[in-house]
């Protein structure tokens, strides 16, 4: 599945859920005030900005975003929000588009890093962040803790999330570190179903460190969520700040 073939019109079109899921003041508002206070009143870069559901408001905040986006309908449907003079975005995909300027916060939110299939591009895109950044910036990653402990021998899938309407779950090839995520939507009969699939490489903590280090990095600090709660080895996902070092800095690794 290619990630343009995925990120259609038909898609761009119902991304946007106004005051639910993703876009509910819970999510969006800890997101927002985060990435607000690590672009320290300098210049924001969104790798795969999609629609605007974190550029928009960000850049309402007063911090001035441009974005990198592979899929033309989803940046079609941000310039219905803002336009290039707003949001400037540069057509292409995370791992290797330059954006020009410097900026002192480059981020990824909602697990997209995962998007990239192979080991070699999630590091390229590390490479890629830190091109982007001069000395001291950041670049903060979203991203979920593989459930591997949820899947028992011989068994493939794991159901994420069941409500009325809706089932999510994912298949597993653990030995490429492969997912595919599979949202099954229900008619108002509930006897049909639309199907909408995803492909992603899962990452583990460790291996996302790793790779920050290759490309100069090195870990400031590690939350559960936008809000800063404790990461511990139950936290579903986690929010990891990584940091360049600046001139004359000691080159220590710790969390915070």
């Amino acid at each position: 599945m290619d990630q343009q073939q995925i990120w259609d019109a038909d898609a761009a079109l119902r991304y946007d859920t106004p005051g639910s899921g993703m876009f509910a003041p819970e999510v969006l508002g800890p997101t927002v005030d985060r990435l607000a206070e690590l672009a320290d009143g300098g210049r924001a870069l969104e790798f795969a900005v999609g629609t605007g559901r974190v550029a928009v408001p960000l850049a309402a905040r007063g911090v001035p975003v441009t974005g990198v986006e592979l899929s033309r309908p989803m940046l079609g449907q941000l310039r219905t929000k803002a336009d290039e003079t707003a949001i400037p975005v540069v057509v292409g995909d995370m791992a290797t588009t330059r954006a020009p300027g410097e900026y002192t916060l480059v981020y990824l939110v909602y697990n997209t890093i995962s998007n990239l299939l192979t080991q070699a591009e999630q590091v390229a895109c590390f490479h890629n962040a830190a091109r982007h950044l001069g000395p001291g910036g950041r670049f903060v990653i979203e991203l979920w803790v593989p459930e591997l402990r949820r899947l028992p021998p011989g068994q493939a899938a794991t159901v994420w999330h069941s409500e009325s309407g809706y089932i999510g779950l994912d298949t597993y090839d653990v030995l490429r570190q492969h997912v595919v995520s599979h949202h099954f939507t229900f008619d108002e009969s509930g006897r049909q179903a639309r199907l909408d699939r995803s492909p992603h490489r899962y990452i583990w903590p460790a291996e996302l460190d790793l790779m920050a280090q290759l490309a100069g990095f090195r870990l400031e600090s590690r939350h559960a969520d936008w809000t800063g709660s404790e990461f511990t080895a139950e936290s579903p996902s986690h929010v990891s700040v990584y940091r360049l070092p600046e001139p004359g800095a000691g080159t220590s690794w710790h969390t915070t």
